[in-house]
């Protein structure tokens, strides 16, 4: 009995030395699923063509991270809405170039010398000095009271990058989603960045501050049809409470405080920031 159970056992030892070994030859899942670099993206964010203003923000705004997670690439169609003097335009319009489609939507502005105004041309301006970088760029332009942007079902992506609060404060966020929803394709996505409010907070509150919480803004997409993708924390900024005196245009770039607490915004660096990614199914 006892040559029995000690052959036995040696028998379970060589199958189950096999089968590791077996195992250890196997590649692991992790590295099969790690995406590829996008070198196009890498090279449209060192770009020389970029303000340097502009690219030191990097930093706090993630552009490689913030992109790759939105799913953006080379031959898509984009639609960036509102994007002011063209922070993410520097990038996006030469990325795009030869092969995908960027629209800049420029919400219409009867004042040149209103903020948005200022914007506008300045995108324009931009644009119009460096064809080589931006010659197939598009901008058109919307009526915010009533946004439209494109025939349906023409777009791959929409991205918007720090605007959905202004539209909750003008009381008109419903109508922008709803618009959205309408020029993608079915599949397509929508990115959104905006500063982050705590759980909880007040619409009025939020008003106030600039800051929104993720639970406002995924309820404006899925109330518009789409269905929430994924969160991601590549906009995150754990030093930033949400409760500034001057809300979120205290902290840089806006830097809305007293020359005193200049080094004490600047430690804190940009807001923290929600970074969202929706599909219209």
């Amino acid at each position: 009995m006892r040559l029995i159970a000690n052959t036995l056992l040696v028998a379970a030892m060589a199958t189950a030395f096999a089968s590791f070994a077996f195992a250890a030859d196997k590649p692991a899942p992790a590295a099969q699923t790690i995406a590829k670099p996008d070198a196009a993206l890498a090279a449209a964010i060192a770009g020389d063509w970029r303000d340097a203003k502009n690219s030191a923000r990097d930093e706090y705004r993630h552009p490689r991270e913030t992109l790759s997670f939105f799913g953006v690439t080379p031959d898509q169609t984009v639609i960036e809405i509102t994007p002011g003097a063209g922070w993410y335009s520097e990038i996006l319009a030469p990325y795009l170039r030869d092969k995908g489609r960027y629209i800049a939507a420029l919400a219409k502005s009867s004042d040149p010398n209103s903020y948005g105004g200022r914007n506008n041309k300045a995108l324009r301006d931009k644009f119009a000095a460096d064809a080589a970088h931006y010659g197939k760029a598009v901008a058109v332009e919307f009526d915010a009271k009533a946004p439209a942007f494109g025939a349906p079902g023409s777009a791959d992506a929409v991205l918007t990058f720090r605007n959905v609060h202004n539209w909750v404060d003008a009381g008109n966020a419903e109508a922008y989603f709803k618009a959205f929803f309408s020029v993608l394709k079915s599949g397509g996505t929508l990115g959104v960045a905006d500063h982050r409010a705590k759980p909880g907070t007040d619409l009025e509150k939020m008003k106030e501050s600039g800051y929104l919480t993720e639970e406002l803004v995924i309820k404006l997409a899925t109330d518009a049809g789409f269905k929430l993708d994924a969160k991601s924390e590549a906009n995150a900024n754990p030093k930033d409470t949400a409760d500034h005196p001057n809300g979120v245009w205290t902290l840089p770039p806006t830097n809305r405080h007293d020359a005193t607490d200049d080094a004490k915004y600047k430690a804190i660096g940009e807001s923290d920031r929600m970074t969202l990614r929706f599909t219209k199914p």
